[in-house]
């Protein structure tokens, strides 16, 4: 694949990145991507390895190695034919995935891992600018209908293949634009929403029907997950008016904090501030938007939520940002001929931590504190301790309490659960973490146990990555299609 002594002659090149002092400016993306001859010498650089072990790390099976031969060879046109077969939206796994594949390339073992994702994002954005990315309508309709609940990539990538398949395929989503969590939960600055805008125009003439502003089941009063519906329908009537329904609401309720002062003003959840810059950014009017502008703000939890608030924060212009890690601090480099090709523990470094953060590891938050007391009270810091870890428990270090100032505490923890009251309302069961009970294979994978109602994407298995949403998606489609049609030509 590729060159045969590729390997051998090139070093892996990495995306650029606008300067700091030019991205924390605006919202814009500022990733740098590999131009058309850098691209083919990164894809000269994939080897001839016999078992392509990157296959098996991507959730999708990209068939990687094909398509760093075909961009080697300066033929673009038949790699993004080959990026399709396996990936609805290379653009969005292209900007946004941790690229699970590179950790499994077999380079790893003992040199930098070929550029895999930056070959993607370079393939799909000329496809784009090439014209080469157009509907694909069915030929012949079946006749059945389906109701896809959720817009998030696993709803995306299940409607446009069983659309593909010929169904009348109708997606709900109860906010006002479609998305989901990569609408509402991911910066601009990573992913700029037109990219999702234009899918959707795609798939408008594939004949998907998109629904927006509309609550399938329901939403608790109580919850902290957006929703911008105008109209509820019941599960019995979206029974009653499809063959089949597919579930693909996201993880959205997240992981709290119940410590002492959690109620005071200035403590949020990742979940309320993100998605309100995504809508400002997208021209909507908020009213009371939380801001970090001037503040002192801290980051509870270390991974890519909590590192898309700090992104966030900056641009904001916050007088400093500090980002909380439960876990003590990850080797900067991992043991590769240990782990690989499995996902690599070591210290990960995002492009928002390197635009101004302060990051401390092993560290627990015992109480917020602040002026005045109840539901009126402001937030004005927090206390902690430093922990360790041995025999896999967590205990104190004694002596280590210290105060921090903070005038915005963002709750970055994770996410426990979807949203039961759409569960619920469908009937289905559900698993120890609250998530929706199917299978993945054998018969009848991707049902639930009520009849006709389907399950995919972070519904099913919880948090989770875009790219494992959009395998689950397509493995739905085709999982629903067969359960319509008897059989099914869909790829799984």
């Amino acid at each position: 694949m590729g060159k045969v002594t590729g390997f051998l002659e090139h070093e892996r090149l990495e995306e650029g990145y606008q300067p700091v002092q030019v991205r924390l400016k605006n919202w814009q993306e500022f990733v740098i991507g590999l131009n058309a001859e850098q691209a083919r010498i990164q894809g000269a650089r994939c080897m001839d390895c016999g078992t392509p072990f990157c296959n098996n790390g991507c959730p999708v099976n990209n068939i990687i190695p094909d398509f760093n031969d075909l961009v080697y060879r300066d033929d673009w046109r038949a790699a993004i034919d080959v990026l399709h077969q396996t990936n609805n939206f290379p653009e969005f796994t292209g900007r946004v995935c941790p690229a699970p594949c590179e950790a499994a390339c077999t380079l790893n073992v003992n040199d930098d891992p070929v550029g895999i994702k930056s070959i993607e994002h370079a393939i799909i954005d000329r496809a784009w600018a090439e014209g080469w990315v157009k509907p694909q309508p069915a030929a012949v309709k079946t006749g059945k209908t389906v109701a896809v609940v959720g817009s998030g990539p696993a709803g995306l990538a299940a409607a446009q293949q069983l659309a593909r398949a010929g169904h009348a395929v109708t997606l709900f989503e109860k906010n006002g634009r479609i998305g989901g969590l990569l609408r509402y939960g991911i910066p601009d600055f990573k992913m700029e929403k037109s990219h999702i805008d234009r899918r959707v125009e795609q798939m408008k003439a594939e004949g998907v029907v998109f629904r927006t502003g509309v609550l399938v089941g329901a939403v608790p009063k109580e919850s902290k997950v957006t929703n911008d519906a105008k109209e509820t329908i019941g599960a019995e009537q979206l029974k009653a008016e499809f063959d089949a329904v597919l579930l693909t609401g996201g993880a959205e309720i997240s992981r709290d904090l119940p410590v002492p002062g959690r109620e005071l003003d200035g403590v949020h959840f990742a979940m309320e501030f993100l998605p309100q810059q995504n809508k400002v950014v997208a021209g909507d009017k908020l009213k009371g938007q939380i801001s970090a502008a001037g503040k002192h703000v801290i980051v509870i939890g270390g991974g890519d939520t909590g590192s898309d608030c700090v992104g966030t924060s900056n641009r904001h212009g916050a007088a400093s940002v500090t980002q909380f890690e439960l876990m003590p601090m990850p080797p900067e480099h991992e043991d590769g001929p240990l782990t690989w090709p499995y996902w690599p523990y070591k210290l990960r470094t995002s492009s928002s931590h390197e635009e101004g953060c302060e990051r401390t590891f092993a560290i627990a938050t015992k109480a917020f504190v602040g002026t005045g007391s109840g539901k009126g009270g402001k937030l004005g810091g927090l206390k902690t301790v430093q922990v360790q870890w041995q025999g896999g428990k967590m205990t104190e270090v004694p002596g280590t309490e210290k105060e921090w100032k903070a005038d915005l505490v963002l709750l970055a923890m994770g996410f426990v659960a979807p949203v039961a009251g759409v569960l619920e309302a469908f009937g289905v069961d559900k698993d120890a973490r609250g998530n929706a009970r199917a299978a993945t294979d054998g018969p009848g994978c991707y049902q639930t146990s009520v009849e006709r109602v389907f399950a995919a994407g972070d519904m099913r298995r919880g948090q989770s990555l875009v790219v494992w949403a959009i395998r689950e998606g397509r493995q739905a489609a085709r999982a629903v299609d067969e359960f319509l049609m008897g059989a099914s030509s869909l790829p799984r």
